[in-house]
């Protein structure tokens, strides 16, 4: 990476200084504090369509999809999955992988991010990718993209204080939900699963604004016509918000997990940290403040997933 995109700047920086991203031994004492803890493991920001040309970005996820494959293989006790890496801007060849991951390596699913080196992903280029997912029947990881490049003001061409990252990222994840319901993605692929990183990014507090706001879709815009646009979905637009999945890697927020437990149910939450990114403990206190029967926690720490991604973890 540092030899193809030497420009890649401060996520470069970043991720080389969490030193267990690539030091194991690290990553296993951090995880012992924890006990019967395993990991699902996928590859860290950057996308790889941000910083390599397709031919080169696929090669990428062909090494990295192989060399997680290898960590599950040797690590089974630390690694109980691992979900497989595509580069986008070559869709047929990011299906062909993505096969590839799933049928020979094992992998449980796909990893993508909000949008494709500026493209959003209900772009007509990318509805073979989703195709290829639903017919695999595993789950796509949507993680967000978004760069202090987007700034917060039209007059400044930066985003300040890593607000690009703090609330740009949420706001990445629920705009490109949003576009994937309007498109009628689940309306194609009804038991397509999408897991949504952050607890669903801000869907689960604004299902207010999202459900009863966005009922007269189109009596804000006058440039375009979206007056058909909830009257070709299947059913109420909110109802599709709810097929996503959530994660809990909330940084331990403690009103989060709670908000998007609500909203998606607990059929829909699944276990995660963004560990070694983010923290472990906080994370379980977090759920564990919540005051859970045994079988609404045993599904979030592991029953949903072990039903998601079709790997049994004890």
């Amino acid at each position: 990476m540092a030899r193809i995109a030497p420009k890649l700047g401060n996520i470069a920086a970043r991720l080389r200084s969490v030193r267990p991203l690539h030091d194991l031994d690290l990553r296993f004492r951090g995880m012992d504090a924890f006990g019967d803890y395993r990991q699902v493991i996928s590859l860290p920001n950057p996308p790889i369509e941000d910083f390599a040309d397709e031919r080169v970005g696929i090669e990428l996820a062909r090494i990295g999809n192989d060399a997680m494959a290898e960590l599950v293989r040797k690590h089974p006790s630390r690694f109980a999955a691992f979900v497989a890496a595509v580069c986008l801007t070559d869709v047929d060849a990011s299906a062909a992988e993505a096969r590839r991951a799933v049928t020979e390596l094992g992998a449980s699913g796909v990893q993508i991010f909000t949008n494709i080196a500026g493209r959003p992903l209900d772009r007509p280029e990318f509805v073979p990718f989703f195709s290829a997912m639903a017919d695999l029947d595993r789950p796509i990881w949507l993680h967000p993209a978004r760069t202090a490049a987007s700034s917060d003001y039209a007059a400044e061409p930066n985003s300040r204080y890593e607000m690009w990252w703090c609330f740009g990222w949420p706001y990445e994840t629920s705009v490109a939900m949003s576009r994937l319901v309007f498109c009628g993605l689940f309306d194609r692929h009804p038991n397509l699963k999408i897991v949504t990183h952050h607890c669903g990014g801000m869907i689960p507090f604004y299902d207010g604004r999202i459900g009863p706001g966005m009922q007269v879709l189109g009596s804000r815009t006058s440039d375009e016509d979206y007056s058909k646009v909830l009257s070709t979905l299947k059913r109420p637009h909110l109802d599709y918000f709810r097929d996503f999945y959530a994660d809990t890697a909330m940084f331990g927020g403690q009103y989060g997990v709670g908000c998007g437990l609500q909203f998606f149910g607990s059929d829909k939450i699944v276990f995660a940290t963004d560990t070694p990114l983010g923290p472990i403990g906080p994370t379980i206190a977090a759920i564990n403040k919540l005051g859970l029967d045994p079988q609404t926690r045993r599904k979030i720490y592991c029953g949903n997933a072990e039903r998601l991604l079709k790997v049994k973890f004890g």
